[in-house]
């Protein structure tokens, strides 16, 4: 029987794999699989070794003050992985993790074939990752065409597989009538899946619902989670005054809401192009410790943080960082769109052309999938 390691480093990692691995066992049963991996992967029936909250990390300065635990959990899944003795490594995305362990494994059984999908993003810093990665991974999934110029030039095998919140969903629809008020318009909210992003991003997003609550009365706010951080948003808007305000988390609900919004205000992140395939205008927010930001502006060969706005090189989606990621800015820049209908509709049209450039002809999960099957026949 053949076998095959899934590991992620967090939710938006496990959700992608999750994908693949659904359609790789329909196209083929017999395969063995072992993971570090959350609830997704989980839902396969696919044991993890360990649970994804103990290595979800944000930013430098937290990778640094976790350094002794995260060298040991590689430690313990590279031992975990060359005892279970897989055909493939599947790593996605996280590649501070994921990576750091398939070149530690990949030294140690060569025989075990690596592949990669969600390409590091060496496009926006250090370039030079590429020449390392070529020593330890067999195959590269990537997400946007313009990537493949990095990994041609260095001749690792990769495959363009597009990016899967781009694509139509065609799950069943579902009755949202307890959700979606007639009489309110739906600003959809988006905190990050990560705690430490959520931690950060919260309070202000709560502030500025308040202040729209103040002078404005015909909107509802939905914030979409994760089944991992649902709780703990859930638990902050309790103590809140705030009575227009739904946490959802099933994905199917999160983008059947976001399909009936009229505006969204995201954390900076790949969400935002579901947002923009949605055809909803929105705003961008984040915000890093002074230290992690300085790091960042040192490292960074962007001039952006929305992947839209590094594309077309200029702002389509505002972006509020930093000083400016805050209630009384999300606000202003909320309802100065919302009263502006010929900037929505700029907006959308130049997200539009751009999605439309970087969409693959096919599901980015069967072409991931494929890859993983042709290297298992091999």
């Amino acid at each position: 029987m053949k076998k095959i390691f899934i590991i992620t480093g967090e939710p938006s990692g496990d959700k992608l794999a999750s994908t693949v691995i659904s359609k790789l066992k329909m196209q083929n049963p017999d395969i063995e699989y072992l993971s570090v991996g959350g609830v997704h992967i989980k839902k396969l029936g696919i044991h993890s070794i360990f649970d994804l909250k103990e290595i979800t990390y944000l930013g430098f300065t937290s990778v640094l003050f976790n350094i002794f635990k995260i060298r040991n959990k590689i430690n313990f899944t590279v031992d975990q992985i060359i005892k279970f003795n897989p055909d493939i490594l599947f790593s996605v995305d996280s590649p501070d993790f994921t990576l750091r362990v398939a070149e530690r494994v990949k030294k140690i059984n060569n025989k075990i074939k690596t592949i990669h999908y969600v390409a590091p993003q060496v496009w926006v810093w250090r370039k030079n990752r590429v020449k390392k990665i070529k020593k330890f991974i067999d195959h590269m999934l990537l997400l946007f065409k313009f990537e493949k110029k990095y990994f041609d030039e260095e001749n690792i095998s990769n495959t363009f597989v597009g990016h899967p919140l781009i694509e139509k969903n065609d799950n069943v629809k579902t009755v949202l009538n307890n959700l979606i008020s007639k009489d309110k318009k739906i600003i959809s909210i988006f905190p990050g899946s990560r705690k430490s992003e959520t931690n950060v991003l919260l309070p202000i997003l709560l502030d500025f619902i308040k202040l729209m609550n103040k002078n404005e009365n015909n909107y509802s706010f939905v914030l979409h989670a994760t089944d991992e951080n649902k709780e703990f948003i859930i638990n902050h808007v309790k103590k809140t005054d705030l009575n227009n305000i739904d946490v959802v988390s099933d994905e199917n609900i999160k983008s059947q809401i976001l399909s009936n919004s009229i505006f969204a205000v995201s954390k900076s992140g790949t969400i935002s192009l579901q947002i923009s395939s949605s055809n909803v205008p929105s705003i961008i927010i984040y915000k890093l410790n002074f230290i992690n930001f300085m790091i960042f502006k040192l490292l960074a060969n962007v001039k952006f943080a929305n992947i839209i706005n590094i594309i077309n090189d200029k702002e389509v989606i505002p972006e509020l960082l930093q000083k400016d990621c805050n209630a009384d800015e999300i606000y202003k820049t909320v309802i100065y769109f919302l009263k502006k209908p010929e900037l929505i509709k700029k907006q959308l049209s130049d997200c539009s052309k751009t999605l439309e450039g970087i969409k693959s002809k096919t599901l980015s999960s069967n072409e991931a999938a494929t890859i993983l099957s042709n290297y298992l026949a091999n």
